[in-house]
């Protein structure tokens, strides 16, 4: 089974596109479980609804506010499905998205140096992916190799070993609620690889009230969290110039922590 986890803050307005595109899904070997961090809008009724209702497993906890990757934490912990899945709640999946998952699921058991898969995304407005494919569909490699080694850029959507993920949880710092993700999934491409795949299974867009948008002003409120990815990234080393603007960074989120 796949957990499809769903960390949602304030989006009642969005989240009914997700679930329709759950109830759409062609395979239903999946549980949705949804953090609600500190939500003031209706999401509670909309899911005391939907639960009467599903034609598959909703769960639905909810936290007070402390940032996604605290949600994540969570999520993962009580997470009951073999691989996790994580879907914005401003995002939605293509009809056969759970179907193309537990399809490669066999294979990714069989190598212990695997521990998921990678999809691509797709603009919900255009349907064109986005960014340049994969040099060759269904190759193994970890995110760090495909975006220096392969140089594939665009958004990703992964699926990880459920066990895996819990060996990495999210730092929480206090009186700080962001910590960048990519913190995370570069922790788990040092040990792993994935199989990665060109066919298109999440639908997205960013909003204006989104975690793509205000970098700079989670960066100042958050310069822990920040500082410590951008410290780790630094000593990976990638090239000369990644280094120095990691550094950058480092020190510009050190400044904001004083």
């Amino acid at each position: 089974m796949i957990t499809i986890f769903t960390p949602t803050y304030n989006r009642a307005y969005r989240l009914p596109d997700l679930y329709h595109s759950l109830q759409q899904q062609t395979c239903k070997d999946f549980e949705w479980l949804v953090i609600d961090d500190g939500s003031t809008d209706n999401t509670s009724e909309l899911f005391a609804s939907w639960k009467e209702n599903s034609s598959f497993s909703i769960r639905y906890l909810k936290q007070p506010n402390g940032g996604k990757h605290r949600a994540i934490n969570r999520g993962v912990k009580e997470a009951k499905g073999e691989y996790f899945f994580i879907v914005d709640s401003d995002d939605c999946l293509t009809a056969d998205a759970v179907e193309q998952i537990v399809n490669l699921v066999p294979q990714a058991n069989a190598n212990p140096d695997i521990c998921g898969m990678c999809f691509r995304c797709k603009n919900v407005k255009s349907g064109e992916i986005i960014g340049n494919p994969f040099p060759q569909d269904g190759m193994l490699a970890s995110s760090l190799e495909w975006v220096y080694q392969y140089k594939v850029d665009g958004d990703k959507s992964e699926v990880i070993n459920t066990e895996v993920l819990r060996r990495y949880p999210f730092p929480e710092f206090e009186g700080e609620n962001f910590v960048p993700e990519a913190l995370i999934w570069n922790r788990v491409a040092d040990s792993y690889r994935m199989i990665c795949k060109n066919t298109g299974i999440y639908l997205c867009e960013y909003l204006p009230d989104g975690l793509s948008q205000g970098f700079k002003r989670n960066l100042k409120r958050n310069p822990k969290g920040f500082g410590l990815f951008y410290r780790e990234t630094m000593k990976r080393g990638i090239s000369l110039k990644a280094t120095v603007k990691n550094m950058l960074r480092a020190l510009q989120c050190w400044w904001y922590a004083q």
